[in-house]
């Protein structure tokens, strides 16, 4: 049953399936796209509030370049600065490649792809189609990849990434029918997704696991892994309740167990009702939990969410039908007065709100068995994103594994933070250059196959004969001890807990997960404090009416702002290792017209990577 192919896709994500078209528009024909199935990513099941893409400016007189915008994305703090530059020049051409497609970005009567200021956002770069961005975009690049007639192949589940002499070679699946399937490739473009199957409490789509694990048992690099985003969302539905669902200002409430003695119990911990519900308000703004809102800022409320559900095992909800503990409008800040008032949204209730400003928002939940109007919803801090992930080039080639592109959220590009929507840009550009290098560089067949094939046969006996799961061990270490809150002497026990684990497991869920929280431990014992959405207890008090011994900020060190950490696991010797790299500016590119021409038609931008 053994496969060739020139380039195989794992994973049918926003990112794999525009790698396909790219590929076959580079010119390169024997694709294979192997996944669990076209419905299956977290691109296509997934969104938010207002699901936000991330791109350069294109409206009206705003002053807008692929420096400036490379700059905002550098500022986040370790990332390098030719990749946020890469990021920032094929925005342009990714986001009109979409539309191109039929993904319908709004513009105005003159043609202009309007935009609005999303976080970490100096600029109107952000954009929309509304809750389902990603979702939009997957329908148009599975049209073209069905209309190019690119073999998909699904219900293939991966097992195991090939390697040969140092170059990645294939992957071995397991079909519908538990059959190991080995698929022998020139090259293999990794868009498996972020990690969002290891985490209790995350709001991935059930679906979604990840296969970082895959990569990191062949030794593939990693980098940032400890960055991640953490935010409040609907847990039944797993859904970010950003924007407008907080801004409408909910009723929080938590219950125990089986849901009896309802309480409000954000009251306590402000000294007037307008300061809290003026911070509700503000989440819809800044809805990911954020190190720098803490003391004195919004993210004190997901501080407080977690301390319900996590420390003391209630349930929390928010509640649209009433409005919170003694709401007056008159009582919010001027900032939240002001926007429900522009959106004719002062109203008697957060549902009459919610309807107004944005009517989808409940229809969303409606068709999917909750009804905002007569029922509460139950929340988490849940986790949301993975900044870090494996290393790439700036070719998004694995950076110690040739012929290997993780691209998409797996491929770790982002800093500490990033500006809202800026990782569906990222994971286009990615199957962009990846696609590109493929075609200028690694069109020709180089992999001895019958060496290979041989080697393949070796191991198959060896190979998984089911679906690998993740148990519920490695979720909850993972929810307790690697998410938002991190303590250090726990998260010390959590890890040789986790490679013990491993060691009577050795999955791959398994695997990556014993690989983050030592790099989260590593990062920890480095010094770096609190930044992004990972508070370190110990220091300043976070909130005078909670315990400073339990709920305190260690500051962060913002050197470590200039580096970035890669962390790497040995097959072999069963061997992690991390440091720490002084992170690439972004470069200086003012080339005069005519060299930059040769260079490019000589194809010297392939080479000396």
């Amino acid at each position: 049953m053994m496969q060739k192919v020139h380039t195989l896709i794992i994973g049918s994500g926003a990112a794999g399936l525009c790698a396909a078209v790219r590929l076959r528009a580079e010119g390169v024909d024997d694709i294979l796209i192997a996944t669990e199935g076209l419905d299956k990513s977290t691109s296509i099941n997934t969104g938010s509030d207002k699901q936000t893409y991330y791109k350069l400016s294109l409206y009206g007189n705003q002053t807008d370049s692929p420096r400036e915008m490379a700059q905002t994305l550098f500022d986040s703090g370790s990332m390098h600065g030719d990749i946020a530059l890469i990021e920032a020049a094929l925005s342009s051409r990714t986001f009109l490649h979409l539309v191109n497609l039929g993904v319908k970005f709004p513009t105005d009567a003159f043609g202009q792809f309007v935009g609005y200021k999303t976080d970490h956002d100096p600029r109107q770069r952000a954009t929309s189609v509304g809750p389902y961005t990603s979702r939009e975009m997957c329908r148009v690049l599975i049209k073209r990849v069905q209309e190019l007639q690119i073999p998909v192949c699904e219900h293939y589940y991966c097992v195991k990434l090939l390697k040969w002499n140092d170059r990645a070679c294939g992957a071995v699946f397991l079909d519908e029918n538990n059959k190991r399937v080995p698929v022998l490739a020139e090259n293999v473009v990794f868009a498996t997704g972020g990690p969002g199957g290891l985490y209790e409490k995350s709001v991935y789509p059930l679906c979604h696991n990840g296969g970082i694990g895959l990569a990191l048992a062949i030794g593939a690099e990693a980098q940032n892994l400890p960055e991640s985003q953490f935010g409040m969302a609907s847990t039944r539905f797993r859904w970010n309740v950003s924007g407008t669902y907080m801004q409408v200002v909910p009723k929080f409430v938590s219950t125990d167990s089986n849901g009896n003695n309802p309480q409000e119990f954000l009251c306590q911990y402000f000294d007037s009702p307008g300061e809290l519900h003026s911070k509700i308000f503000l989440k819809g703004y800044q809805w990911p939990f954020d190190v720098k809102k803490v003391i004195g800022g919004s993210s004190i409320l997901d501080i407080l969410v977690h301390i319900e559900t996590v420390e003391h095992h209630r349930r929390v909800f928010l509640d649209y039908r009433e409005n919170p503990c003694d709401f007056r409008l008159d009582q919010l800040s001027t900032e939240a007065y002001h926007y429900l008032k522009n959106s004719a949204a002062l109203l008697n209730t957060p549902i009459e709100r919610l309807e107004k400003m944005n009517p989808v928002a409940v229809e969303l939940y409606a068709r999917n068995g909750i009804d905002l109007r007569n029922e509460m919803l139950e929340i988490a801090v849940c986790a949301q994103h993975n900044n870090g992930g494996l290393a790439g080039t700036i070719w998004w080639e694995s950076t110690n594994i040739k012929h290997l592109f993780p691209i998409g959220e797996v491929n770790g590009s982002h800093g500490i933070a990033r500006p809202g929507g800026s990782a569906l840009n990222s994971g286009q550009v990615g199957a962009f250059r990846a696609a590109e290098l493929i075609a200028k560089r690694y069109s020709d067949r180089t992999l001895d196959t019958d060496a290979a094939a041989l080697s393949v046969q070796n191991l198959m006996s060896s190979l998984p004969q089911t679906k690998e799961s993740v148990t519920n061990s490695i979720r909850h270490r993972m929810s307790q001890f690697g998410a938002l809150i991190r303590r250090p002497d726990d998260l010390k026990t959590a890890v040789q807990n986790a490679w013990q684990e491993f060691r009577n497991d050795g999955g791959s869920f398994c695997l990556a997960h014993a690989v983050y929280l030592d790099a989260i431990c590593y990062a920890i014992t480095s010094g770096v404090g609190s930044r992004g959405s990972g508070l370190v207890v110990g220091g300043k008090p976070v909130h005078e009416k909670l315990d400073a011994n339990q709920w305190s900020l260690q500051p962060e060190k913002e050197c470590y702002r200039e580096k970035v950490l890669l962390s790497r696991y040995n097959p072999e010797t069963n061997e992690i290792v991390h440091k720490w790299e002084t992170r690439r500016p972004i470069p200086e590119t003012n080339l005069w017209f005519e060299t930059a021409w040769q260079d490019f038609l000589n194809g010297e931008i392939y080479r000396n990577l």
